[in-house]
């Protein structure tokens, strides 16, 4: 059946498609980009439109980490990036996680401060060795910008604690802790709606135009929509309408086991360099990544998981985190992250009246915040 554009009455285009602004994303960014331009700008009508029945990308399809980074991806980012432009983007994590804690509860956020372990197997002593070279180094970074002493340190003790097999080391960062992101957007949802600001689910933006008489917005639900100022906030999708912007769709696959009596995973787990990751969502154990493994194949939009990583994921929790144990995987899915040369998000005015707000480098829950916050205050100077 063709998809027709819905005939409007006059109530329905007054009351909700005359906005002063359009926001092209209803995730992490785009919320919190919504609720901090409403507050400087009380008179504003703003409009997000979201393609999805839910957020369509990663903000409710991630792993829910509450993280900034393992010392490993820090060995990785150094080689693409100087150390200040590291420290820069570990600063920006935290400084975003502290804001999404201090706009949300921890409570709705359901926040358990457990910390987060970084896993060298037996064949990794190398990348091991290289992140304790900089471990002292950049606790010394993270002292200054965490205010917590010693974020990292070895916790090899604790090896066995969590019953995991064929794993040389771990790293302990006291200052990480996971969070249950269906409850996150949730409540930011909510928290937009109370700011009156409108959101509408299922309507997917074609195009737009900026000309002198504003910026003419096109979606296949409404026809054209009109604002005077456009934010893209659509990350790993952003190409989609930004065809010259550097970032590229990254798959992120997740499955997670039924519950498992008495599990000894707690916490959130680094492994590879963070290719692939590890927690407890209550007695179950969630797990993800793999990318690394076909990276040509992964830089796609599509949400369909494949044999070759899922296969991968089981292999390890057969082997490597619950040796012995029996489960079953109740769920699998995927989300799309947004990647490019560096993991530094893009903030910034791309035309007379257009902005945006992407590439946050698969660390969306930490950074995103922080992004959206930073592209409102870019928008009220305009």
């Amino acid at each position: 059946m063709k998809n027709e554009q819905t005939t409007l009455s006059y109530w329905e285009s007054s009351t909700w498609l005359q906005p002063d602004v359009i926001i092209i994303g209803a995730g992490i960014v785009g919320i919190n980009a919504s609720i901090h331009l409403k507050k400087s700008n009380p008179s504003k009508k703003i409009l997000i439109l979201e393609r999805g029945t839910l957020p369509a990308g990663a903000s409710t399809k991630n792993a829910g980490f509450a993280c900034f980074g393992s010392l490993s991806e820090i060995v990785d980012d150094l080689e693409r990036c100087s150390e200040a432009e590291v420290v820069q983007l570990l600063e920006m994590r935290w400084q975003g996680l502290q804001l999404l804690r201090n706009t949300l509860s921890d409570e709705q956020l359901e926040y358990e401060p457990f910390g987060s372990f970084e896993v060298f197997t037996d064949a990794q002593d190398e990348l091991y060795n290289q992140s304790l070279a900089i471990m002292d180094r950049f606790n010394a970074h993270l002292e200054r910008i965490t205010d917590v002493k010693s974020v990292f340190s070895i916790a090899d003790d604790r090896i066995l604690e969590f019953g995991l097999q064929g794993v040389k080391h771990l790293i302990l960062n006291s200052a990480e802790g996971q969070i249950n992101t269906g409850k996150m957007m949730n409540s930011l949802l909510q928290l937009a709606r109370n700011t009156d600001i409108t959101i509408l689910h299922g309507v997917e933006v074609d195009s737009f135009e900026d000309n002198e008489q504003g910026i003419s917005v096109s979606t296949k639900s409404f026809g054209d929509i009109s604002c005077q100022q456009l934010l893209i906030a659509t990350n790993g999708f952003a190409k989609q309408l930004l065809p010259n912007i550097d970032v590229e769709p990254g798959r992120a696959q997740v499955l997670i086991t039924s519950p498992i009596p008495n599990l000894k995973i707690k916490g959130c787990f680094h492994m590879d360099q963070g290719y692939f990751y590890f927690r407890n969502v209550g007695n179950r154990v969630l797990f993800g990544g793999g990318r690394n493994l076909d990276k040509v194949a992964e830089t796609t939009y599509s949400h369909q998981t494949t044999e070759i990583i899922q296969q991968k994921l089981e292999t390890y929790l057969k082997e490597t985190i619950l040796p012995g144990i029996d489960f079953t995987i109740d769920q699998r899915w995927a989300g799309t992250l947004g990647l490019g040369k560096t993991r530094l998000p893009i903030i910034e005015k791309i035309d007379n009246n257009v902005f945006c707000a992407v590439r946050m480098g698969g660390m969306g829950v930490a950074i995103g915040s922080l992004a959206g916050k930073n592209v409102a205050a870019l928008m009220s100077k305009n």
